[in-house]
């Protein structure tokens, strides 16, 4: 049947896809709109699976709180290239899906999926971005915190996303101080908030890696535990986030710059998401 210019436009809207990917759809679907959506799908679906294997490394990363302040998201879509992670469009899909994911309270990667989006599924809508991008695009990684005050903060251009919780609602007294931490969370990357969260095996391997060189240094053997007990110190005062001296005045721990801030004020949890990283 002979297919029509403005079918071929109405498919374009729904869809974002190529006109010539919408031609042969609607070709393949004898002009029925929604079958020739349903086609676009399962091509869309398909293309992703014939492109698992490559990277896709870039992406936008969103980092939402909720009005109250008390909940927070971060959402990472992935692609595979930078001109496609900076399109206005690509920007505001991702968006779109962490606003969805905050507003329905979604606890996994699984839950966002199974929501919709302007009536359609958010994995269809995935698949619909495939179709249309021709680059494998996926929801990598998505974190969830809840505290008394959340501070979300989006670094370099949505490439790193956090989430700093904190033992107090976000006032103004405190918000300033969160964002600031928030931005430690993002440039120093810490294993944990304090020497509490740090796995055992982790300290661990710290302590036989100082032993290790201390031995190849001729370092007396009665010293090792004392050498290797300060070099594991060192490790987590300089990997925690509270302990951590502060990026913008060394001379203050992130604890000491909280403190100042409102009295009693500490980070009870934390998240970051960065590129690359699912």
């Amino acid at each position: 049947m002979q297919i029509t210019a403005a079918q071929v436009n109405e498919l374009r809207t729904m869809t974002g896809a190529g006109l010539m990917d919408c031609k042969k759809a609607l070709t393949e679907s004898n002009g029925d709109i929604q079958a020739a959506f349903d086609y676009l799908r399962k091509k869309g679906a398909k293309i992703a699976e014939l492109r698992a294997g490559r990277e896709s490394t870039e992406g936008c990363i969103v980092a939402l709180t909720t009005a109250d302040g008390k909940s927070g998201v971060v959402a990472y879509i992935s692609c595979e290239t930078d001109f496609v992670s900076k399109n206005e469009d690509f920007r505001a899909f991702a968006y779109s899906i962490a606003n969805a994911a905050l507003a329905a309270g979604a606890k996994t990667k699984e839950d966002i999926l199974s929501l919709t989006l302007d009536g359609v599924k958010i994995g269809d809508k995935i698949q619909e971005k495939v179709s249309a991008i021709g680059e494998l695009i996926q929801l990598a990684a998505y974190e969830v915190l809840n505290a008394e005050g959340i501070i979300a903060y989006n670094h370099a251009g949505n490439k790193i996303g956090v989430l700093v919780g904190l033992n107090n609602p976000v006032s103004a007294a405190n918000a300033d101080a969160g964002k600031d931490v928030a931005m430690q969370v993002a440039a120093m990357n810490p294993i944990a908030v304090d020497k509490a969260g740090v796995a055992q095996d982790v300290i661990d391997r710290e302590v036989a890696i100082a032993k290790e060189k201390a031995v190849a240094a001729g370092k007396p053997a009665n010293i090792l535990d004392k050498i290797a007990e300060g070099a594991a110190n060192t490790f987590v005062k300089e990997n925690t986030l509270l302990s951590q001296a502060f990026v913008k005045d060394g001379s203050k721990t992130v604890s000491q710059v909280l403190g100042e801030a409102e009295k009693g004020l500490t980070v009870t949890a934390f998240k970051r998401v960065a590129l690359g990283v699912k």
